[in-house]
């Protein structure tokens, strides 16, 4: 399974990238998709694949954060 996490463009030399994904930054291909920095994109295996709305992009990661916080918090422990 893939989970489709928008990346921010933070810089770009031809063809290539430097891609921020909530702080873990990553070099990435940007052969497929027509970007500018400040743009949202998608990246499977190392391609940006797809743009993203700004909006839509923060929205995402919004909702990754809270699905992540929900995942760090202790569980009730089931009685057997």
């Amino acid at each position: 399974m893939c989970l489709a996490v928008p990346a921010l463009v933070l810089e770009k030399t031809g063809k290539v990238g430097k891609v921020d994904f909530g702080g873990s930054l990553r070099e990435v291909d940007l052969s497929l998709v027509d970007v500018k920095v400040g743009d949202y994109v998608i990246v499977h295996a190392g391609f940006a694949i797809q743009t993203v709305d700004e909006n839509e992009a923060k929205e995402t990661i919004e909702l990754f954060r809270q699905i992540m916080e929900e995942g760090q918090r202790p569980r009730a422990r089931k009685r057997r």
